[in-house]
């Protein structure tokens, strides 16, 4: 048995959670900075790392006290080293290092999109390995074949804008709010998908990697030629969502005919939007492979996926050697995992 503390401060939200490699996961905590990023229509990292240092060490008092766990029986320390906001991951970074020197125990460094990857394994049914994995969030779209823990190869990624920039952005556009995602997507609900129809981008031409700029051009283009009223607002909401739907799903399908697997996982933020989830389901059935996704609450960033991670690591990590190093680009495909301790 180990137990592993996992700490999320990557971008916005400052995650912990606690996972034991015998009963699962105890317990988790997750603070959301969306409210004090909406008066600026983004994460600004300055901010968002001095509410990491306020908000980090009381979230781990407070769940070690629900669950009843003295420090000294932790195993590992597991945290976000990127990619993401350097001066976020430094936060994370700090704590865990401090923490494991003190307890004597690892700290486990983890890749930021292999926590999305394997959130999905933290539910009753997981997928089974192999998989491919949409990953899609604020700043990632990409495709991943996952033959393994520890074994990923990039299929297709972001160009430009990710589909969750593309969402806040057009958010920003319509006079939505922050964050773009569920503003849009509420009001996409009464819209007409059909009303207007925007291009699907990059899928006349061969490949898996995605562009979201043009489409977000379009979109503002359509709307500053039209007469910018509540109906036109959702119809453009409604059609924005169709293609980015459609534009994931075809690239989808492309990568299970690519590699022959016959599993889906989807994670990160844009993998909770309600019609993204239908358009893949549909897909799915129709040409055989089957979708997973993470909980709603494990779709965004949190520390349950970096104690997930952390746990799985527990056995192939190194020995810990207090170094404080953080990656704000950090190639998934790059990831190793070392042998001995």
């Amino acid at each position: 048995m180990a137990l592993v503390l996992g700490i999320e401060t990557s971008c916005d939200e400052t995650g912990v959670a606690v996972f034991d490699t015998d009963r699962g996961l105890l317990g988790h905590r997750l603070y959301s900075q969306v409210a004090m990023h909406a008066d600026y229509g983004g994460v600004v990292p300055e901010l968002a790392a001095r509410d990491h240092v306020t908000r980090l060490t009381p979230l781990i008092a407070d769940l070690c006290g629900e669950l009843e766990l003295e420090l000294t029986r932790l195993d590992a320390i597991a945290y976000t080293a990127g990619p993401g906001l350097v001066g976020a991951l430094l936060v994370g970074a700090c704590t865990a290092q401090a923490m494991a020197m003190a307890l004597g125990v690892p700290a486990l460094p983890i890749h930021h999109m292999e926590g999305h990857l394997l959130a999905p394994l933290l539910e009753e049914d997981p997928p089974e390995f192999p998989f491919v994995a949409l990953l899609v969030s604020g700043g990632h779209s990409m495709l991943v074949d996952v033959a393994d823990v520890g074994r990923y190869q990039l299929l297709g990624d972001t160009l430009d804008d990710a589909a969750g920039e593309a969402f806040d952005k057009t958010a920003t556009l319509l006079g939505l709010g922050y964050p773009g995602g569920p503003a849009v997507s509420r009001v996409a609900e009464s819209g007409d998908p059909k009303a207007i129809r925007f291009p699907r981008p990059m899928t006349n031409r061969p490949g898996l990697d995605f562009s979201f700029s043009g489409l977000k051009t379009h979109v503002l283009t359509t709307w500053r030629a039209s007469d910018q009223s509540d109906r036109t607002r959702a119809n453009v909401a409604a059609g924005f969502q169709e293609a980015v739907a459609d534009t994931l799903a075809i690239k989808c399908r492309r990568a299970m005919t690519q590699t022959g697997r016959k599993r889906l996982i989807v994670a990160g933020g844009v993998g909770a939007n309600h019609r993204l989830r239908q358009v893949l389901k549909a897909d799915g059935e129709k040409h055989g492979y089957q979708v997973f996704y993470p909980r709603l609450e494990f779709c965004t960033d949190n520390g349950a996926m970096i104690a997930f991670a952390g746990a799985i690591r527990v056995e192939r990590a190194g020995k810990a050697d207090g170094a404080v190093e953080v990656f704000p680009r950090w190639p998934l495909e790059k990831l190793t995992y070392r042998t001995g301790h």
